[in-house]
């Protein structure tokens, strides 16, 4: 019998840990290869790990809710075969390695020997402490910030076995740049008195009543959270309205969708359509399709679409469609259908929902008429599109104006006020809108 250590396997680029949500089997129980045992957790999406082997499981190393890094061990296996160590080559004696052992120049050991020197000191961040784990975010604050080795260990972490997690990072930046002025405000203005209230980091605590219940945020709820606060502290945002005429829109879906079914097996929604005019607004003004790193601009040479999807407990996930516009209205509605159906069954993989350039988010389904997303860091625009509902409108025709019965929708199109102003903003939305509104009805699915 040989031992087996089943690591938690990469999640895709970014994530770099995982949360035990379940296990599957137990101790005891023999698994077979590629069947799914843990439940794990992302920052992005819940997976299923499988075992690449066969065996039983001696002990689970990682316990529900406990987390794991990338590449770690979370459970033995017992499997088949001979040890693992027999495998490994004897080590060989140093006679037989002796002759090959190349000695190094004297002045070289003589320079090792010496003392260091002009050690440095000033507060730059090197994170050599291999014990102190940082996410990739606190991380690039950490950097930002230039908070020393000394200062990180003089954090508290209030994560998961004491780990630094993004709000004690900002609280510690907070803290000391209120110490910092302070501290220059006494220098400078010795000989003033101020007397102001003290401000209280921490907001008051809310007073219950007879008949409230508390409930406990779930961690899916959690990450939405702290993302919706995050990309307010980062992007001033604006939103821009505009309602559209999709009357075309909605005749040639309604001409269209019964033989795409019966030809695909696929159901005809409004989504491909909206991406497809999306895609082509972005072609025309692609520094939509950007992010913001510090004082540069990236410019983003794909166009992936997050597609917001609510999931059945009530909460939000994106799945991404990869090279949007490389696809046919055909091939958006798989890819969409795909993504809904497999987010809402919990089947998504990290890679389904990294890599969104632009997103689009259909309140429209709740019965909304329009609403003012908040952007997906680290995009820099988001569109939310309404529902449809018929409307009497003012048609201009070669014989005079009539009123007639039109099919209306409102968009809102929230940006970064950082990079996008609202001429480029604008009339971004405003191409949307005219790609909408002169949908050709002779369009082949």
């Amino acid at each position: 019998m040989a031992e087996y250590k089943l690591l938690l396997p990469s999640m895709g680029e970014g994530v770099m840990e995982a949360t035990i949500i379940s296990w599957m089997f137990n101790e005891g129980d023999f698994i077979k290869e590629d069947e799914s045992v843990v439940e794990i957790a992302t920052d992005k999406v819940d997976s299923d790990v499988p075992t690449p082997v066969s065996g039983k499981i001696v002990k689970i190393l990682k316990q529900k809710d406990e987390v794991a890094k990338i590449g770690e061990a979370i459970a033995i296996l017992e499997t088949e075969g001979g040890s693992q160590d027999s495998e490994t080559p004897e080590p060989k004696s140093y006679d037989e390695v002796k002759d090959q052992i190349v000695q190094p120049e004297p002045e070289v050991v003589k320079t090792l020997e010496q003392p260091l020197s002009n050690h440095n000191t000033d507060h730059s961040f090197s994170n050599q402490n291999s014990d102190l784990y940082l996410s990739p975010l606190v991380k690039s604050i950490v950097q930002e910030e230039k908070i020393s080795d000394s200062e990180l260990q003089s954090i508290k972490g209030s994560g998961l076995e004491g780990r630094i997690t993004k709000e004690d990072i900002l609280a510690f930046v907070k803290n000391r740049s209120s110490k910092s002025e302070s501290g220059s405000v006494k220098e400078s203005e010795s000989s003033v008195k101020f007397e102001t209230a003290p401000k209280s980091s921490n907001p008051q605590p809310l007073q219950l009543n007879s008949g409230d219940e508390i409930i406990q945020m779930d961690r899916v709820r959690k990450i939405i959270a702290d993302a919706m606060v995050n990309s307010k502290q980062t992007s001033p945002h604006v939103t821009s309205f505009i309602e559209t005429d999709v009357t075309n829109v909605v005749t040639w879906r309604n001409a269209n969708k019964n033989s795409y079914q019966k030809r695909d097996g696929e159901k005809l929604t409004f989504m491909p359509i909206f991406i497809r005019a999306v895609v082509k607004a972005i072609q025309d003004f692609p520094m939509i399709n950007v992010s913001v790193d510090g004082d540069k601009i990236i410019k983003k040479k794909n166009i992936n679409i997050g597609m917001a999807t609510a999931l059945p407990d009530g909460n939000l996930i994106v799945p991404v469609i990869k090279n949007a516009d490389q696809l046919s209205l055909s091939g958006l509605a798989k890819a969409i259908n795909d993504l809904a159906y497999r987010a809402r069954n919990k089947k998504l993989t990290p890679a389904d929902t990294q890599g969104a350039t632009y997103t689009i988010s259909n309140v429209g389904t709740f019965g909304n008429l329009m609403g003012t997303p908040i952007i997906p860091q680290p995009q820099v625009a988001i569109l939310a599109v309404g529902a449809i509902v018929k409307k009497p409108a003012v048609i201009e025709t070669e014989f005079g104006d009539v009123i007639a019965i039109r099919q209306k929708m409102f968009m809102s199109h929230s940006y970064d006020h950082r990079v996008v102003d609202g001429s480029l903003g604008g009339m971004f939305l405003k191409h949307v809108n005219d790609y909408l509104e002169n949908w050709d009805l002779n369009t082949e699915i």
